[in-house]
Parts: structure tokens; sequence; C-alpha cells
């Protein structure tokens, strides 16, 4: 087993230090001092590794939803990647209640005509998962647009328990709508093995799936043409 330099040690302990006061207090109250102070370094050795305490609280966001990101696919996927899509939507519910002051931190950071970096990941982890439910048939609208659909919802019921005192939490709340959701954009959410009803708009966002995975004998304007030709058929 390799030894780690006292340069990496400092720096996890700073982002340690900073991710413990910011869960239990948020952004704001958080201080260069306090996170020296907790880290047992000066303050230069801050400035080093992140320049400034700004740099510091976006390390620390960037790393709060990295766990939670290799958390979703630390669990193992499934052979059913509706089921890899639930086990998700859950886990991101339960970081959120674990982790409130981090979760706001995570998606209040928002910028109107700006697209949030950090949530990326999530959004990018789940049109991997609907373009596997894709593959099998299964998916009734664009994988994008699906991801959209699902991580909104996911995001809005995560906000909503939180606001709620522990008492009155119902965490079956997340459950309604995290299968509401599923029905928006699946043909079958609770029965795997039943076969979809074959439509133009399913084979054309199957064959889309595949056509991503696999531009072999196209030239790039035909596999441009056939994309968009098959874009029109999967939307009708």
């Amino acid at each position: 087993m390799g030894t780690r330099s006292p340069s990496g040690d400092a720096r996890d302990r700073l982002l340690l230090a900073a991710a413990e006061l910011m869960d239990g207090s948020g952004e704001r109250a958080l201080s260069t001092r306090a996170v020296c102070e907790r880290a047992g370094v000066q303050a230069p050795t801050l400035y080093h590794h992140f320049g400034s305490k700004q740099g510091l609280i976006d390390a620390v966001i960037g790393h709060g939803f990295d766990q939670y990101v290799r958390t979703a696919h630390g669990a193992g996927e499934s052979q059913d990647p509706v089921a890899d899509i639930r086990r998700g939507w859950d886990q991101h519910v339960r970081f959120g209640l674990d982790h409130p002051n981090f979760y706001a931190l995570l998606y209040g950071r928002i910028e109107p005509g700006r697209p949030c970096a950090i949530t990326a990941p999530a959004q990018a982890m789940l049109r991997d998962l609907l373009a596997a439910v894709a593959r099998q048939g299964r998916l009734a609208v664009p994988a994008g647009d699906a991801a959209e659909q699902i991580l909104a919802a996911n995001i809005g019921v995560t906000l909503t328990l939180i606001t709620r005192p522990g008492d009155q939490r119902d965490l079956g709340l997340s459950d309604r709508v995290r299968e509401a959701a599923l029905a928006g954009v699946l043909h079958d959410t609770t029965r795997p093995g039943r076969p979809v009803p074959a439509t133009r708009a399913t084979a054309a966002l199957t064959l889309r799936t595949l056509l991503a995975d696999d531009t072999a004998g196209l030239s790039p304007g035909e596999h441009a043409l056939l994309g968009e030709l098959l874009d029109r058929l999967a939307a009708s």
C-alpha cells in the first residue's frame, strides 16, 4: 500500500473540515479560519490548494456530489436498468435527507440560463440508464427528455421532504412521485418481462439509441440524416 504525501493529506483534511462545517451550518457560516483550525493547517496551505475560500467551497460541493454519484453506481447495476433508476432515485432522496445543507448547496447554486455543472453527473447517469431502457424497446420518450423529467421530479420531492419536520416526513411520497415519473416516460414500469407494444415511435427510439452506439457503415452525412429522421419519428 502506497503512502500519501503530506500535501495530499492536508488537502483531504481541508476538504473534510469544510464539508463538516458546511454540513452543520451551511456555506455562509464557513470561515477560512475555522476550516484551517479544524484541519490543523495554516491559511497559506488552504490558498495553496484551493486559491480562495470560494475555491474550497466549490471543491467541497463537487466532492460531495461525486460521492453521491459513485455511491449510486457502486451499488451494482442489475440486468434491469429500470431497477437501477429506482435505486438511484431512492439514493438521491436519502443523500438529501442525510445531508440537507449539502443538498441545498448542490441544488441551490442555480443561475438563470446556465446549466448546473455540479449536478450534470446525475443527469448523465440517468441518460446512460435510459439509453439501456431504449435498447430494450421500453422507452416512450427520448432519453434526454426522460432524464430531465425524472431528475426534476427527484430533486423536487427531495427538497419537499427536507422542508418537512422529521415526524411529519412521508417517505411514501417519494415512492409515489417516482412511480408517476417513470410511468410518464416508460411503456411498462412494473413488469419487465411483459412485451412492449410495437409502435413506430418505440422502434424509432430504439434504433436511434443503437445508431448512437454503432455508426459503422454510415458516412457522417448519412448518420446525421438518419438521426434526424429517427428523432422526428420518435417524437410523432
